[in-house]
């Protein structure tokens, strides 16, 4: 009885399952955890360093822009106002501010990330207004006294635009002297939106709660966010960053018995620290509810292998075994040989018996299905694919007749035939079902009604440009896959703009024939665009399944795949609010494509 089939199953279950459960439920977790501050410290310190080149590269403009202003000539000139040699008078005085006004103002406009360039004397006489508290600002006493030349964030009123007055910027104080005295007479004051520092620095967080900040040496937060960090974590750090010689890593400190991670990075300028700092609780509570997760999914596989052990038993195993020899015969679709091999299978079980015989009935419904269904429903696909091809959106047509009728109203008889001359050829391009083959100069001649259409109904509101190549007129093309293109481009423009642009080029270039569709509209989505371009090639009947009363673009590039196969590429490039470029590129195999005579029909 020992030795039962029941009794071996519990033993096997037992030894495969719920011990290596019961192992990997004390390995895993360790292992994870190990693995989640490894690369929790790798990510935060690239990241810490890419950041830290993003600051760099705002204080060299800084710095450069500084030293740009402290060297020209109209500078130096200001400075002899200071001095009062030689005495001018007060309009040669403004003209001179005016002539530096202008100097700073060409120089921010050349400077990207919203820089402002401000010059005092020391009696606060400055450019954009005079500041007569300049030396009990903070950010001036600091400069004074201990030479610091990055402030921290603050509100300087004395800028050049009402919009870099009103919000938190950050300095960089360069001395203003004479070039050939060297004798200082005032500072140059370049400044720089917080934002900027507040905003890359936010993509810096470690966990939910995890948080990251820019300080000084004193503990103080450089940007605008406060420091939310407990001060006696805050003190321990600056305590051991005194100590630490590496220029980042990671410290460790306690408080109220939760473990803190403290990541730092020390900043070229400024003698600024980044640090982002996150719980230990935090950061590896996914591993403790993994461990957890896994001890009780070991007592449960436990007690799942007790009863698994009592409800197989010998008379199920053996049919169960046949009837998986039979799934064979399917899988080969030898739907005869299974049927031939079914009447072997006994069982006493009743389960077992009733799932045999509901097989065995499955087998000759699928093969009946196949045989019969599988054909017919191809037909239906197919007249649906036919039926779609047939459609006119009822939005474009609704418009059109509308535009006929309002052209009759006002009497223009000859617009009124242009138009049902364009819809009437719409009309028969559609309703020709004899191909679904047709050449792209056909294809194209379609798309010209349309788009004349377009431009009766937007008039000045819309521009079209088609540029055809002669050379791919006899290029042989599937129905439709140009004006769902169009239709997109047209619709998109004027969900954000009011004109609409739209290029469609071909252009034969070597063995392969380039297709263009470029518009300015609003642009993609990125999920869109990912979705598009990693899409996987689609078969016959996924692309028969079209979504609407309209064939999409998805639809239209599976379309392509099937019908020209690896000789078919495209690509999409897409920015938000600028517009879209798709570039769909045929490679023509043989010489006789062009042949006026071929018959693509």
């Amino acid at each position: 009885m020992f030795f039962s089939l029941r009794n071996r199953l519990f033993i096997i279950f037992t030894c495969l399952l719920t011990i290596p459960f019961v192992l990997l439920s004390i390995i895993i977790p360790s292992w994870f955890t190990s693995m989640i501050e490894e690369q929790t410290q790798d990510l935060t310190v690239k990241t810490m360093d890419q950041y830290s080149l993003y600051i760099n590269s705002i204080a060299m403009q800084a710095e450069d822009t500084g030293k740009q202003v402290l060297v020209n000539q109209t500078t130096q000139q200001w400075l002899k106002l200071a001095k009062d040699e030689p005495p001018i008078s007060k309009e040669q005085a403004m003209l001179l501010k005016n002539q530096v006004r202008n100097l700073l103002a060409s120089i921010m406009v050349n400077n990207s990330n919203g820089i402002s360039i401000s010059l005092f004397l020391n009696d606060g006489t400055g450019t954009w207004g005079d500041n007569p508290s300049l030396q009990k600002m903070k950010w001036f006493e600091e400069y004074s006294s201990k030479n610091v030349r990055f402030t921290a964030s603050h509100i300087d009123p004395y800028q050049q635009s009402q919009a870099m007055q009103a919000v938190h910027v950050n300095s960089y104080i360069l001395p203003l002297f004479d070039m050939n005295t060297f004798i200082p007479y005032g500072i140059i004051k370049v400044s720089f939106p917080s934002a900027l520092l507040e905003t890359a620095m936010n993509k810096i967080s470690i966990g939910k709660s995890g948080r990251t900040y820019l300080i000084n040496p004193q503990g103080e937060s450089v940007l605008q966010p406060k420091i939310q960090m407990p001060k006696n974590v805050l003190t321990q750090l600056l305590a051991k960053l005194n100590k630490e010689k590496k220029e980042k890593g990671l410290i460790e400190t306690n408080f109220n018995g939760e473990d803190y991670f403290v990541f730092y990075h020390k900043q070229a300028i400024g003698n600024w620290y980044l640090v982002s700092e996150v719980t230990k609780a935090e950061l590896f509570g996914k591993a403790a509810r993994l461990q957890n997760n896994l001890l009780l999914a070991s007592a449960a596989v436990f007690l799942l292998t007790i009863l698994a052990s009592y409800l197989l038993s010998s008379n199920i195993v053996r049919p169960l075994g046949k009837l998986a020899k039979a799934m064979e015969f399917i899988e080969r679709g030898d739907f005869s040989g299974a049927k031939r091999f079914m009447p072997t299978i006994k069982s006493y079980n009743n389960e077992v018996s009733y799932l045999t015989k509901v097989f065995d009935q499955t087998i000759r419904r699928l093969q009946t299905l196949i045989e019969t269904e599988y054909e017919s429903n191809l037909r239906r696909k197919d007249a649906e694919y036919k039926a779609l091809l047939l459609q006119i959106n009822p939005h474009f047509m609704n418009n059109t007749l509308e535009i006929m009728g309002g052209l009759a109203a006002q009497g223009k008889n000859r617009e009124v035939m242009n138009v049902s001359v364009y819809l009437g050829r719409m009309m028969r391009y559609s309703l020709n079902t004899t191909s679904d083959v047709v050449t792209l100069g056909e294809e194209l001649s379609y798309i010209r009604s349309y788009t004349d259409i377009l431009k009766v109904r937007y008039e000045e509101a819309i521009s079209i440009e088609i540029e055809e190549d002669p050379q791919t007129k006899y290029l042989p093309i599937i129905k439709f896959v140009l004006q769902p293109l169009v239709e997109n481009a047209v619709k998109y423009s004027f969900t954000e703009k009011k004109h609409a642009a739209i290029l469609l080029k071909t252009e034969l270039i070597e063995n392969q024939v380039h297709i263009v569709i470029e518009d300015h509209g609003a642009g993609m989505d990125d999920a869109v665009l990912t979705d598009l371009l990693n899409g996987e090639k689609e078969d016959a009947t996924s692309v028969l399944e079209s979504s609407g009363n309209s064939i999409g673009m998805k639809n239209v590039l599976g379309r392509l795949r099937i019908y020209y196969g690896d000789s078919f590429s495209f690509q999409i490039q897409s920015e938000k609010h600028a517009g879209t470029r798709i570039s769909l590129c045929i490679r023509i195999e043989g010489s006789d494509w062009h042949d006026e005579s071929r018959d693509f029909r």
